[in-house]
């Protein structure tokens, strides 16, 4: 129970007030009530000055009023500041701001207990209640974002709320705090690296909720982190352990350190620019929130946090190399386009998706599923720059040679073999040799081009002109040959025994002719 709960109990327990009663007043558990009823009658009577035995037992004398934080004639040191206490009070702020506030600006020289009695006297508060957990130092930080008090917007007159986040160790309750416009994944790495170098080192765990900023896709089992908050981690030995959904209660430190933020701090504060806000954070956190007295613990957060400090895990040398993932295919030549440039990807396949993981001087090509590293490559400065190894580029066909090889591929086995094999020699400077054989079959039979290419091939002459040479040599040695062959027999000179002689059939004709002549001039 915290001090003020139990102040609560005990001054309606001097009342003569129920058991029952506290309880509805207070939100307090009755058998709790009851426990400290106990305590507290146990308590007067060992007190100095009351007797033990029952039979002779007196009342002790009442201690006189106490006159700290009181002028003379009784009154409270608070109340030359009631307007301004009554101010903050419409506010919503607590006696703890508007201590601080009047230290820091009223010059206040009277302790937190006249602020605190005088602050009760003109409001009732609601007593808090929340879950306690031990925890080993240096073994968790929480982490979540809230919001800031209003801020002027750059370049405007107007004022909105920036998002506050806040890192608490759990063991100790030192709190880390930054205010900042924009939320995005890397900017919550960037948060917690902050905080870890305030702190002068990392826990082993940090819980958080499943937002976006952290967690691609909530899972109870096997939830998915966005990969550069997930690098950041592995970069600090840290390991995530997200909250389950709608469960506060497992970050309770944080929340509890939010609330405490937004209360007492930036209640009712306003600010010009961000930068001023953050300094005043850092300023209330050291002055303010490390030496404050923890209610659980009833010890000074500051003093547990030079205890934790030991147990964290120290920092790397060097910080986080931030970078940003995006999806590339790989085009004809073998590589991909990055801001206007292009970057070897092989062994990537022509037409395969890649993962390009790009950092602020350097990028990496990446397969896509399992997120093997394939290339490693140094930024390019001016666009337009095609970072292809030369010993890599014969090997990488452009648009045009492909269609070369495909006409090659139509002419026959042997041609397309040899436009290959030129193409892999001499690469895109060998075009023009695989233009020239391809078009010899618009000029001469493709049979004895591909002839032609077959002869080369086995000859070692890789070249157009022997190819040329040769096709004309097999043309003009089938011209030749025709003209040294008989001419082929007609249809009309077949051997049958059914088909008579050409001469038979002339003899036949001539007979015919002199028969029909004589009849004529009968």
């Amino acid at each position: 129970m915290k001090p003020n709960q139990r102040a609560t109990v005990y001054t309606l327990l001097e009342r003569k007030t129920s058991q029952r009663e506290i309880a509805r007043l207070t939100g307090i558990d009755r058998k709790t009530v009851r426990s400290y009823h106990r305590r507290w009658l146990s308590e007067q009577s060992n007190s100095p000055g009351v007797a033990t035995d029952p039979a002779v037992q007196i009342a002790p004398p009442r201690p006189p009023a106490s006159t700290l934080g009181k002028v003379p004639g009784g009154a409270s040191l608070c109340e030359p500041h009631r307007a301004f206490i009554e101010a903050q009070l419409r506010l919503g702020r607590n006696a703890t701001a508007i201590y601080q506030e009047l230290v820091d600006t009223h010059g206040f020289a009277a302790r937190y207990n006249s602020v605190k009695r005088f602050v009760a006297s003109i409001r009732v508060r609601e007593p808090e209640q929340f879950d306690r957990l031990s925890f080993l130092p240096g073994e968790e930080m929480q982490v979540d974002f809230g919001e800031g008090a209003p801020t002027r917007v750059p370049g405007s007159d107007r004022y909105r709320k920036p998002r506050l986040f806040v890192a608490t160790l759990r063991y100790s309750r030192r709190s880390f705090r930054r205010v900042v416009w924009n939320s995005g994944q890397q900017v919550w790495a960037e948060l917690h690296e902050q905080a870890w170098r305030y702190f002068g080192g990392s826990c082993r765990y940090v819980v958080l909720d499943n937002l976006k900023e952290g967690v691609l896709k909530p899972d109870l089992y096997e939830p998915q982190l966005n990969p550069v908050y997930a690098a950041t981690l592995a970069h600090y030995e840290v390991v995530a352990d997200p909250a389950r959904v709608r469960d506060p209660n497992r970050k309770g430190s944080v929340e509890n350190a939010i609330g405490h933020t937004q209360a007492t701090a930036l209640k009712g504060k306003r600010f010009e620019t961000i930068e001023e806000q953050n300094a005043y954070l850092e300023h209330w956190e050291t002055k303010w929130a490390a030496s404050r007295i923890h209610g659980a613990e009833r010890r000074q957060v500051q003093t547990m946090f030079e205890e934790e400090r030991p147990h964290l895990q120290s920092l790397p040398a060097l910080p986080m190399a931030y970078f940003r993932d995006e999806q590339r295919t790989v085009c004809d030549d073998g590589c991909v386009r990055v801001a206007h440039c292009s970057y070897a990807a092989r062994p990537a396949a022509i037409g395969a998706k890649v993962l390009v993981r790009i950092f602020e001087h350097r990028l990496e090509i990446r397969d896509l599923q399992t997120r093997a590293l394939l290339r490693t490559h140094t930024k390019a400065e001016r666009p337009g720059t095609v970072v292809l190894p030369m010993d890599e580029r014969v090997f990488n066909p452009s648009r045009e040679s492909r269609h070369i090889l495909k006409q090659a591929d139509a002419i026959g086995v042997d041609a397309a073999r040899l436009c290959q094999m030129l193409f892999a020699i001499e690469g895109r400077v060998g075009q023009r040799k695989l233009w020239g054989i391809v078009k010899l079959a618009a000029s001469y039979p493709r049979q004895m081009v591909n002839a032609a290419c077959a002869q080369a091939i086995d000859e070692g002459v890789h070249s157009y002109r022997h190819v040329k040479a040769i096709t004309e040599r097999l043309v003009a040695q089938a011209l030749a040959r025709m003209d040294d062959e008989p001419p082929a027999p007609t249809l009309t000179a077949q051997t049958h025994d059914l088909i008579r002689h050409p001469q038979e059939y002339g003899e036949l004709f001539a007979l015919a002719a002199a028969a029909s002549q004589q009849d004529l001039f009968a």
